[in-house]
């Protein structure tokens, strides 16, 4: 039996939360998850698991089992990582995730210049509105829009991105130019899924609640850059992050408004989960994109 593949299928089992879902993870028959978590208890002499048609449940001595394979293959991870070179020369697969449109416009321009500036490391990136467990996912880096939250994540911060209200200027010539929230009440929308159809302003008095405004929407799509489309057409204002517009807004398609009203900037980090030495390609990565995402950021401020 090998013990290092038996203690990987028990953990990914656990992790996943079932054998069928640990086989689906894993690419392994399912027949094959069964007999290696059962072979790894007749070898310990003790049962690990406790297995039910809806979840498995970890004994006693499972969970200090589990807890020990963790560390051992953590360490086994590390030795090999090291012995490659990884820690020694910049070189492998470096895996980067980040918002679709942020991905887009700001870091696969400096992900191309890292790779023309490091021929012997090699990127996989994941473009995704959703916010991925970076250990659990097997992601090294991550682009993170908004307040963190208390985690043993490592952040650099690259800059802040702004929330804000746009319109075409032909818009603003048939229906009039907002100047203060009560004027959305008489203006169309178009809203992105992903910040709410209900828009929310700081409020302008120390005390007092945030508002809450709800113009009148005529269209609702889950797609940032769909809502810029039909705002760009007129069908009405729509609220998105300032980077997403930044172009169109240069480009004289979009005019924003309600600056005065905005909430306050959010910031946006590049972290990693910071577990130990970091493997050079990282810490080369960080060093190169810090400064290129920070200055991208700076030019396209809307």
């Amino acid at each position: 039996m090998d013990r290092l593949e038996a203690m990987s299928i028990l953990l990914a089992a656990v992790e996943a939360g079932s054998f069928s879902a640990a086989s689906r993870k894993l690419g392994v028959p399912l027949p094959t998850i069964s007999r290696k978590v059962g072979e790894l208890e007749a070898h310990l002499k003790t049962r690990l698991l406790i297995r039910s048609t809806r979840k498995l449940t970890l004994t006693d001595a499972g969970a200090d089992y589990v807890a020990a394979c963790k560390r051992i293959l953590e360490q086994v991870g590390d030795a090999e990582t090291q012995a490659s070179g990884e820690y020694s020369a910049p070189r492998g697969e470096l895996i980067l995730t980040a918002p679709i449109v942020f991905g887009r416009l700001h870091v696969v321009p400096t992900v191309t210049a890292f790779l023309a500036a490091f021929p012997d490391i090699d990127v996989r990136m994941v473009l995704s509105d959703r916010n991925a467990n970076l250990v659990d996912d097997h992601i090294d880096m991550a682009v993170r829009i908004g307040a963190l939250p208390d985690s043993s994540m490592v952040a650099t911060r690259v800059g802040s991105v702004r929330r804000v209200v746009c319109g075409s200027p032909a818009y603003f010539a048939a229906h009039g130019t907002p100047k203060t929230l009560d004027d959305l009440a008489d203006l169309t929308s178009v809203t992105f899924a992903g910040l709410g159809t209900s828009w929310t302003f700081p409020s302008q008095s120390r005390g007092k609640a945030a508002k809450s405004v709800q113009p009148r929407c005529r269209l609702s799509i889950n797609m940032a850059e769909a809502a810029i489309d039909a705002a760009i057409e007129g069908i009405g204002l729509t609220q998105v992050l300032s980077y997403q517009v930044a172009r169109a807004v240069a480009g004289g398609k979009l005019r924003i408004v309600l600056e005065d009203f905005e909430p306050a900037p959010m910031p946006v980090h590049l972290i990693h989960a910071g577990q130990g030495r970091l493997p050079l390609k990282m810490r080369r990565f960080l060093e190169f994109a810090v400064p290129r995402l920070r200055q991208s950021l700076m030019d396209a401020a809307p």
